[in-house]
């Protein structure tokens, strides 16, 4: 099943599967990543120009062993 844009899955990887990324608060280009700017915007930080956040979650794992990661591709959520 193909997750939403912008949604945050705990994964028990040591890695972030193909079309994912930790949610470790790094800066992401608005030019390569549009559609999940539009969602989170400088929510998180970045200047909102050439730049934008992912949440950090670093550290609020339940297990050691597990990472929260955000799907940077996907279906877009509906706003209705």
């Amino acid at each position: 099943m193909e997750p939403f844009l912008g949604q945050i899955q705990l994964l028990p990887y040591n890695f972030a599967p193909n079309g994912w990324a930790f949610c470790e608060g790094q800066l992401m280009a608005i030019s390569q990543n549009t559609a999940l700017f539009s969602l989170l915007g400088t929510t998180y930080g970045g200047d909102g120009t050439t730049n934008f956040a992912l949440p950090n979650l670093k550290g609020k794992e339940p297990d050691p062993n597990t990472h929260f990661c955000i799907a940077l591709v996907g279906i877009y959520p509906s706003r209705s």
